[in-house]
């Protein structure tokens, strides 16, 4: 399942109280303020989330995949997210019950 803005809006209308218009609203300056900070090369840290940062990739030769051909990756700025060490607890207990699947299983 994929959550979008609108399932966020939807969570603040049903346990905040916040009426549909002021949960959109609040989504929309958060995920905005977020952006700005990004742009302007600013990290965004969330305790107990994660956190947000640009960061500069180098240019590298690359491969044109269906033709092979080589082409240059120019430079670019990309962002990257870190989870914070509770988010990461909390995926890796709730994976405890998941079955592993790939070639050390030998069930390919």
């Amino acid at each position: 399942m994929t959550v979008t803005k609108a399932d966020l809006a939807n969570t603040l209308f049903e346990q905040l109280g916040l009426n549909k218009r002021e949960a959109k609203e609040f989504i929309e300056l958060f995920f905005e303020k977020i952006r700005e900070s990004l742009e302007n090369g600013e990290s965004v840290k969330l305790s107990g989330f994660g956190g947000f940062s640009v960061r500069d990739k180098r240019s590298r030769p690359g491969r044109n995949p269906k033709t092979g051909e080589e082409v240059a990756v120019t430079p670019r700025r990309v962002v990257t997210y870190k989870a914070s060490q509770k988010v990461k607890d909390r995926i890796a207990k709730n994976n405890v019950s998941a079955p592993v699947v790939g070639p050390e299983t030998n069930d390919l």
